[in-house]
């Protein structure tokens, strides 16, 4: 055989090698790019799943928190009651079906607290359809001049709230007009629905709005107004309700309410002597307004979540219900 021929035979013979090794290495690569995605939409299915499973831990605890407060309905509210205790981080793993995979370090764990949202105070009793409301001015300004802020953001606070209420039903014929205040609002603003949107009053800042934080809510209470607890409420805010109260004064309620929480007015308005309340109708012993917080991990999952849950004082028709879930 001619050396040309043998040359010839071999250089194919290379090009086919290359050629399978070639088509190998696309037929590996392919089948890796495929098990790749198929452990991705396993693993998406997985946190799915996880994430599904802790939003059926959070409900099941907020329904254990409702059961809880409707225990406490009626009569009074106080720290020292049950729903007031925290909830210490506990494991869950014998509760939640799951198939275990050997070897590996599966936790599941709930946390969580209760806070009184009664008492804090809430920003829609500022403002009716009618106008801001001059008693509850007096003493949002009253708390800001114990916080040590400007008491002017009172008027213009109040002023945003009114312009977020719908306006007026125009009466009958004859019926007399209600006095409405012009508001110097521009324009129809979004409405309150947490703290942070105080954002949108002119002169508001952020710092403020963490100096308010703790003394401060925005309630979903229609047009009722929410008292604030005299049971739960701060030393400060209790300074704001009753007039002519310093706030070494009110610590000095608050060491008594630890010892005997006040049972009703009465019993409050003994305490404060010769002092009222300021916006007559403000105070109360009970609390309708709770704030739930839960910290839920499960494996490589995690929940934070605040909830508010209404409890009203008495039965009526659709009980203790929760309100909103805002997941953080």
């Amino acid at each position: 055989m001619p050396a040309r021929s043998i040359r010839r035979r071999w250089r194919q013979r290379g090009v086919a090698v290359i050629t399978a090794l070639l088509l190998t290495t696309l037929a590996v690569a392919i089948v890796a790019s495929l098990f790749w995605q198929q452990q991705v939409q396993v693993r998406s299915m997985e946190n799915q799943r996880l994430h599904l499973q802790t939003k059926w831990i959070l409900r099941g605890a907020l329904d254990y928190t409702s059961l809880i407060l409707d225990t406490f309905r009626g009569g009074y509210t106080s720290l020292d009651q049950a729903w007031a205790l925290p909830v210490a981080e506990t494991r869950l793993d014998q509760y939640i079906e799951r198939e275990r995979v050997a070897g590996e370090n599966f936790d599941a764990t709930l946390s969580g607290n209760v806070t009184d949202a009664s008492a804090r105070y809430n920003l829609r009793n500022l403002a009716s359809a009618n106008g801001p409301v001059q008693e509850q001015v007096a003493l949002f300004s009253n708390l800001l001049r114990i916080l040590q802020m400007q008491q002017s953001l009172a008027d213009r606070v109040a002023e945003y709230v009114a312009a977020t209420l719908p306006p007026v039903a125009v009466p009958a014929e004859g019926a007399p007009t209600p006095t409405q205040r012009r508001s110097t609002v521009n324009g129809k603003p979004i409405s309150l629905l947490q703290v942070d949107d105080l954002l949108a009053v002119p002169g508001v800042t952020q710092e403020m709005i963490e100096r308010l934080r703790p003394f401060v809510i925005v309630l979903p209470s229609g047009n009722t107004l929410t008292k604030v607890n005299v049971n739960t409420a701060p030393p400060e805010l209790l300074a704001a309700l009753v007039s002519n109260m310093s706030v070494s004064e009110a610590n000095t309620l608050v060491a008594q309410r630890k010892q005997a929480p006040w049972k009703d007015m009465a019993n409050f308005q003994l305490a404060l002597g010769n002092r009222t309340v300021i916006g007559g109708d403000t105070a109360a012993v009970t609390s309708e307004w709770f704030l739930v917080d839960s910290r839920i991990r499960l494996d490589r999952a995690a929940l934070d979540a605040q909830s508010l849950i209404y409890r009203p004082s008495m039965p009526v028709a659709g009980g203790t219900r929760v309100m909103w879930t805002r997941e953080n």
